[in-house]
């Protein structure tokens, strides 16, 4: 079974959950910056998982958004979700 045989909503619930994993562990790096008790070289790894489970997240949208026959709400989530991982994305390459 295909990645394309899938329910396009289960494929945005995972994607949903997987990007806020991704979030999640983007923040944590930026979090300790605030906190000197938490030494920054022992989280600051935690930063390139949360980039992978951004992009992987990102992959599974564009997926259900290549699916032909597709009812508009799903499109709809589909590309709110792709423009929300995307700012999220670019912001922490950027920080």
């Amino acid at each position: 079974m295909s990645w394309m045989d899938k329910n396009p909503n289960d494929l945005l619930q995972k994607a949903f959950f997987t990007g806020l994993i991704g979030i999640v562990l983007c923040l944590i790096p930026i979090i300790s910056l605030l906190l000197p008790s938490i030494p920054r070289e022992k989280v600051f790894f935690l930063k390139g998982f949360g980039i992978l489970a951004q992009l992987t997240a990102l992959s599974m949208v564009v997926l259900v958004l290549r699916v032909r026959k597709l009812d508009k709400t799903i499109k709809d989530k589909a590309k709110r979700m792709l423009i929300v991982l995307s700012v999220a994305l670019l912001y922490f390459f950027l920080t």
